[in-house]
């Protein structure tokens, strides 16, 4: 079953600074959100996807990896002890136990589908429920990175025109970006977890183009070329390092980035935020025709 993007966990070690830096970038960000396993976060919303801006909160809250259970909790617990930036891809889903069963049958995932529910606030302020089931993957030789797919049950509830309304002129995720030192090695997994018909490679990487974003696995000086700013592999295997987003008005969103103190980069026809200004993360601004 073909998958678009849906969102991302950016995780960080005091989530309301990282807010604040999403707010100086030109975002708006929701409110504080607590799940029951230990993690808090605040959401940034776009048409097409969202970041989930995610801090281990109460570790005493935080449960095991189990045999068939993929604690999200853990996971992020352990990412962070060695460094902050972007740690989960989530996918959109139709069916996540659909979605459990076709992984467990590639090879790369054999966990439990992971249900929960929580209440969100509308603009105005008034409760809303929100409910979603998880189906989680894995690399198993990258292992600073996981995956998912996600599937609303109450989308209506969720996704909301108010909260995609930001001051940089976003308007959608293009794309997520993926390094490593042999990208072709893990174009089957690509394959595997975005269901998508058709996966490119050439030199510099691999790439899929899903329903709703691209997903790239780029060689390191590939991405150094692309971006101008330095990369390595990070570790074994594949690490998550960047994200493109889709604005207006480039110049616009550059104005507002220098005018809020913000270390930006212009690169040919891009901005680029990069991650010791972003908390471990790569954020990159361009324009709609080049996404």
């Amino acid at each position: 079953m073909p998958h678009g993007l849906d969102h991302v966990v950016h995780a960080v070690r005091d989530v309301d600074a990282a807010a604040d830096f999403y707010v100086r970038a030109g975002f708006t960000v929701g409110g504080r959100n607590r799940h029951p396993w230990g993690t808090h976060n605040r959401i940034v919303q776009l048409k097409n996807c969202f970041v989930e801006i995610l801090e281990v909160a109460e570790q005493g809250k935080i449960v095991p990896h189990g045999t068939r259970f993929f604690s999200f909790g853990a996971f992020n617990r352990d990412f962070l002890a060695r460094r902050e930036g972007f740690s989960m891809l989530l996918l959109n889903s139709r069916d996540a136990a659909q979605d459990a069963r076709a992984f467990e049958a590639a090879g790369i995932g054999a966990f439990d589908v992971f249900d929960f529910a929580r209440e969100g606030k509308r603009p105005d302020g008034s409760a809303v429920k929100l409910a979603f089931s998880l189906a989680f993957a894995a690399e198993a030789n990258s292992p600073d990175v996981r995956f998912a797919v996600c599937q609303h049950h109450f989308p209506e509830n969720f996704w909301n025109p108010a909260f995609q309304n930001h001051a940089n002129g976003a308007q959608r995720v293009a794309g997520v970006l993926m390094i490593a030192n042999h990208p072709s090695s893990h174009r089957d997994f690509l394959k595997a977890y975005t269901g998508a018909s058709k996966v490119t490679s050439d030199a510099a990487g691999v790439s899929a183009q899903t329903e709703n974003g691209d997903i790239e696995i780029l060689e390191p000086s590939a991405a150094s070329n692309l971006l101008g700013i330095p990369f390595k592999s990070g570790g074994e295997g594949m690490t998550f390092r960047a994200m493109r987003f889709a604005v207006a008005d480039l110049a616009r969103t550059e104005a507002l980035h220098r005018q809020n103190g913000l270390a930006v980069r212009r690169h040919g026809e891009r901005l680029v935020v990069p991650p010791e200004e972003a908390f471990g993360a790569t954020l990159i601004f361009e324009a709609p025709e080049l996404s």
